[in-house]
């Protein structure tokens, strides 16, 4: 009968119903993308996997007929990275790239869908001119990661002369397994089960709210059931019956939210994340999991409602004044959850794992209690509420008879905003320990290049210095001369360059093209020996000194002879652009022996004038003219642990998804509010009240709970926020702009789905709509 109701109950039944059904159906289907995300994970694990020419273990492959050698040649075009890969294969049985059908000639290139797409339109004219082989395939699905994939594979040549570099290697399969990797610290550990537990609560307590729609409706259509004869018990089971309809309808719309939800995200793209249609495939475990506790939650949810409505034959007993909430057992609830995490305050990094039931079960505590707490504070505060504007009566009167309702409509925003608050604490709070410096000194330099051997160094520097956008170049030749040509106990270090790049490393006397200047004074010496003797002691006028000294363990070498001239003067070392100071010999290009270049490796330090559009790219384009494989170097003040980057993205992800789950919701239980007070705005309108007087009532009705809940939320917040510092084993410390901001963004969303439900309330605003059968 329960069900009967909700589908043959004519236009108002099939109304509410389909209300109902597209609230569960958008948590639904946020679930049953949750459960999906662990397939997708592994997916793309997988096939990042299977691409992989790492040769694990650095055993030597010799070369065979079923060989390939692979140089890593991947560049970055503004803030997006391209995986690219010259091969070159040295046999008819060589490995073909997944995904790849024939090996690309010299000249040719395979590349990805999405690359293909940005190098033919007008925003990839640039990367064209660093790129123009021909295109001539395409990388499949198997061997690329997801539908924006940016991928290359070009025909490489002469690569086996740059085996030793380490850029280059040489396989006979793809997709070998390395070593295992380290398993999550244990504060990593908790980002990851808190951000779960933060964004998927809000879901839970939407779908809650979603089969309560049309609420009173019921009530007085089980009233009437009362009067025919109906009893309690089986007043209630035709209830279940109701809302297990609109469940199980829900069901079927989340089913088919998730499919469309599924083709749409291989054409989207949030924070650089997009996945392959192919790859969302929820758990069956799950899934079903999701399929039995959505209706079950949802009968459960007006079992519960029921209990404090007396329904009497003869009507509702709600007109009347409800009893006042009590708030000691709404209390116990954030107070358990507390209590569960109590235990592990202090266990930091050093104390072991969390907990993870513990964990999770103790935020579930605290986020539910928000949902416990507000119905009384808001309760609370409206009946205290005064006289005002009729605007502000009618909501006020309307908030005093039914607060409870106004309540669980703001419960979803008020609990993901909490778990919000508490998720930037805990991310702000632990970033230190994930982000370091690199010592790297951003305002000299911005980009370094490293040269291959046999590059001329001058050459190379000039065409930096033509490049639009370069201000300075600092061009340095290194390398390393000992005491000795083989077996050396003392070495020391050696620049080569002209005056004003020598000046960045040390504080000179003076210079001119032909000086030699030993430098002392490194507080971060590296050349030091077990002896305590340094390079002071090497570099010594008249010294006989070898470029490029063997060892008896290394492969034989030819050092060159170099003595050090009597007019060697002495410089103090300053801090270099790489944030460490330098000593051993600084040599002007003049004062170099003969055939030393060879042993030298050059490094050129670019200055920038970054307000010259795609400078960084102008850059690289100039460094492929000269090593199309190795791209320069892009130079950042701190860096940050990949895997706990990675978290952060993954929330910004989820959280995108929740805000949107957020907003539609909300949608919909306006809509379904705004229907069930048809008949009282239409009595409102007959009696002569203006439209506007009427839009701004509906306006403070949803002002004041939500006021209330972001208030609640950021006290919620703050405190799990904090308890998870001290869990952490890291200080308290609020980041209140951040806090403004959660609650800003928390109140936008419902700023705007009012602003959308004005319309259908402008609609509803006629007298014809008190018209009735």
């Amino acid at each position: 009968m329960g069900v009967r109701f909700a589908f043959a109950g004519g236009r108002e039944g099939w109304v509410r119903v389909l209300l109902t059904g597209v609230g569960v159906g958008l948590g639904v289907a946020l679930l049953l993308l949750t459960t999906a995300l662990p397939s997708a994970l592994d997916a793309r694990s997988g096939r990042e996997a299977a691409r992989s020419d790492i040769n694990y273990g650095g055993e030597e492959i010799p070369k065979a007929d079923n060989t390939l050698l692979a140089a890593a040649s991947g560049t970055t075009f503004r803030d997006k990275s391209i995986r690219g890969r010259d091969v070159q294969p040295e046999g008819p049985k060589a490995p073909l790239p997944p995904g790849v059908e024939k090996f690309p000639a010299v000249g040719e290139m395979v590349v990805s869908p999405a690359l293909k797409k940005l190098l033919g339109s007008d925003e990839g004219k640039l990367l064209r001119e660093r790129l123009p082989q021909k295109i001539v395939g395409t990388i499949g699905e198997r061997g690329l990661i997801d539908p924006t994939d940016l991928a290359f594979y070009r025909g490489g040549k002469g690569l086996a002369a740059q085996l030793t570099n380490g850029g280059v290697v040489r396989i006979d399969e793809y997709g070998r397994q390395g070593s295992e990797s380290e398993p999550l610290d244990p504060v990593l550990l908790l980002l990851i089960l808190v951000v779960f537990v933060a964004l998927l609560m809000p879901v839970g307590v939407f779908i809650a709210a979603a089969v309560r729609f049309g609420g009173e409706r019921r009530d007085r259509r089980l009233a009437a059931l009362r009067l025919v004869g109906s009893d309690s018990r089986m007043t209630k089971r035709v209830a279940a019956g109701e809302a297990l309809a609109g469940a199980a309808l829900g069901l079927v719309l989340g089913t088919g939210f998730f499919l469309i939800g599924r083709e749409i995200a291989g054409a989207m793209e949030v924070f650089d994340v997009s996945i392959f249609p192919s790859d969302l495939n929820p758990s069956p475990a799950l899934a079903l999991l999701v399929a039995l506790l959505v209706p079950a939650a949802a009968v459960l949810v007006t079992l519960l409602a029921l209990r404090g409505v007396v329904i009497e034959p003869l009507g509702v007993v709600r007109t009347a004044k409800p009893p006042r909430r009590r708030l000691w057992w709404r209390l116990l609830l954030p107070l358990a959850g507390l209590a569960m995490l109590y235990p592990m305050i202090g266990q930091g990094r050093d104390g072991g794992d969390f907990n993870q039931y513990l964990v999770i079960g103790g935020v579930m505590l605290l986020l539910v209690g928000v949902t416990a707490l507000l119905p009384w504070i808001v309760e609370t505060t409206v009946g205290k509420l005064g006289s005002g504007g009729i605007a502000w009566q009618l909501a006020v009167r309307r908030l005093q008879l039914s607060s409870g309702t106004a309540a669980r409509m703001v419960n979803g925003i008020a609990v993901a905003v909490a778990g919000a608050i508490a998720l930037q604490m805990l991310f702000a709070g632990v970033e230190g320990d994930y982000t370091q410096s690199t010592g790297k000194d951003v305002t000299r330099a911005q980009m370094q290049v490293s040269l291959p051997d046999g590059v001329s160094l001058a050459q190379s520097a000039a065409k930096f210095r033509d490049t639009d956008g370069v201000r300075k170049v600092y061009a340095y030749d290194e390398g390393f001369v000992g005491e000795r040509p083989m077996d050396p106990e003392l070495n020391s270090s050696v620049t080569v360059g002209d005056c004003a790049a020598l000046r960045e490393v040390a504080s000179l006397p003076s210079c001119r093209d032909g000086d030699i200047f030993a430098v002392q004074g490194a507080e971060n010496d590296e050349n030091k020996v077990d002896n305590g003797v340094s390079t002071e002691e090497l570099a010594k006028p008249g010294r006989t000194v070898y470029f490029d000294s063997g060892y008896a363990d290394g492969p034989k070498t030819t050092p060159l002879p170099w003595t050090l001239p009597s007019t060697m003067k002495k410089a103090q070392a300053r801090v270099h652009m790489t944030g460490s100071q330098r000593d051993g010999l600084m040599v002007t290009p003049k004062a170099l022996p003969a055939g030393a270049v060879p042993g030298l490796s050059g490094q050129i330090y670019l200055n920038l004038n970054e307000s010259v559009p795609d400078v960084h790219d102008l850059v690289r384009n100039t460094a492929a003219t000269i090593d199309p494989i190795n791209e320069p170097m892009m130079w950042f003040s701190t860096e940050t642990s990949d895997r706990y980057d990675s978290i952060r993205t993954g929330l910004f992800v989820g959280a995108a998804c929740v805000l949107a789950l957020i907003g539609a919701s909300l949608l919909v239980s306006q809509l379904e509010q705004l229907r069930e007070r048809k008949k009282l705005l239409s009595a409102l309108v007959a009696f002569g009240t203006r439209r506007r007087t009427l839009s701004l009532s509906v306006l403070w009705q949803t002002a004041i709970p939500v006021a209330l809940g972001l208030v609640l939320a950021s006290a919620v917040g703050l405190t799990l926020g904090a308890v998870l510092l001290k869990m952490a084993s890291t200080p308290i410390r609020v980041d209140w702009s951040s806090v403004l901001a959660m609650t800003g963004i928390g109140a936008g969303v419902v700023l705007l789905v009012t602003l959308f439900s004005l319309p259908p309330l402008l609609r509803l605003m006629r007298p014809e709509g008190l018209r009735t059968e």
